[in-house]
């Protein structure tokens, strides 16, 4: 395999959203991203950014019915598409607890309770939660608590 560009993960991922600077705004504050870059559109919104949690890396931009068609597919958020959600997002972070904690403290939606997920001992155990952003989005955050053999 050829290496990715310098600072890029493998796999990243994009995320369409009705306003994306409020998004970005909120994915600051609620789960702890940082703001690498913003790129502004022709029509004054988002045309692209990149957001980093530790060497995890989302895209976010403007999501609506004028740009649905710019990669040859709808791109709209889940709150514009009925809720529905086709994907979600995974990221480990230090402490669930107080990650949850602030994320609900910003306006996340719970809809899995913070729980210890052990899959015994081959496998791992986490503690884990997940949410919705305010656009609809769904996420997933665990603290890994056991490795696989410990």
């Amino acid at each position: 395999m050829k290496p990715t560009p310098p600072g890029w993960p493998r796999l990243s991922s994009a995320l369409y959203c009705e306003n994306a600077r409020a998004a970005i705004a909120w994915y600051q504050k609620a789960f702890g991203f940082t703001v690498e870059i913003i790129v502004d559109g022709a029509d004054g919104g988002v045309e692209h950014s990149e957001l980093r949690y530790g060497e995890a890396l989302i895209m976010v931009a403007e999501g609506s019915a004028e740009r649905e068609v710019r990669f040859g597919a709808p791109l709209r958020s889940p709150r514009a598409a009925g809720g529905a959600n086709t994907q979600s997002l995974f990221l480990y972070v230090d402490d669930a607890d107080a990650h949850c904690a602030q994320a609900v403290a910003a306006g996340a939606r719970v809809t899995y309770e913070l729980t210890n997920n052990d899959y015994g001992p081959d496998y791992w155990t986490d503690r884990s939660y997940g949410c919705v952003d305010p656009d609809g989005h769904l996420w997933w955050f665990s603290q890994r608590l056991r490795n696989p053999g410990e």
